[in-house]
C-alpha cells in the first residue's frame, strides 16, 4: 500500500490584480467598515486587507505626509494641535521629573561626613 503526500481538499491559490488590490483598501478605508466586513463582502481574509494596506495605501496625515502638503479641514488640524498639546504636556513632565530626580541623586547625603568619600 503506498500513501501519496497530496492532501485531496488543497484549493488552488487564489491571485488579485493590483487594481483589485488598491480598490478595496480605498473601499474599506472610505466605508469605515470594519476589516472583517469588507473582507466578507469581497470573499478575502481579513488580514489580506491589512497587508494590502500596509503596502497600497496613501501615507497618512499624521508625519509622514509631504512638507508641502496642503493642510487639512479646521477640525482635523485642531486634533492634531490637541494632540501636539497633550505631547508637549507629557514630556513637559518627564523632564520635570528626571530634574527633580537629578537634584536628589546629587544631594549629599546627611549621614556623610564632610570630606569623606561615599
Amino acid at each position: 500500500m503506498i500513501k501519496t503526500n497530496s492532501p485531496t481538499n488543497v484549493k488552488p491559490r487564489r491571485k488579485f490584480a493590483e487594481t483589485f488590490k488598491r480598490e478595496s483598501v480605498s473601499h474599506w478605508l472610505a466605508s469605515g467598515k470594519s476589516a472583517s466586513v469588507i473582507a466578507a463582502e469581497l470573499g478575502i481574509l481579513p488580514n489580506r486587507l491589512y497587508a494590502w494596506q500596509h503596502r497600497f495605501a496613501p501615507a497618512d496625515a499624521g508625519g509622514k505626509a509631504m512638507a508641502g502638503a496642503k493642510p487639512g479641514s479646521a477640525t482635523e488640524l485642531q486634533t492634531q494641535l490637541a494632540a501636539a498639546q497633550r505631547e508637549i504636556r507629557h514630556l513637559t513632565e518627564q523632564r520635570d521629573i528626571l530634574k527633580k530626580t537629578l537634584g536628589i541623586l546629587s544631594e549629599p547625603s546627611p549621614n556623610v561626613m564632610p570630606g569623606s568619600r561615599r
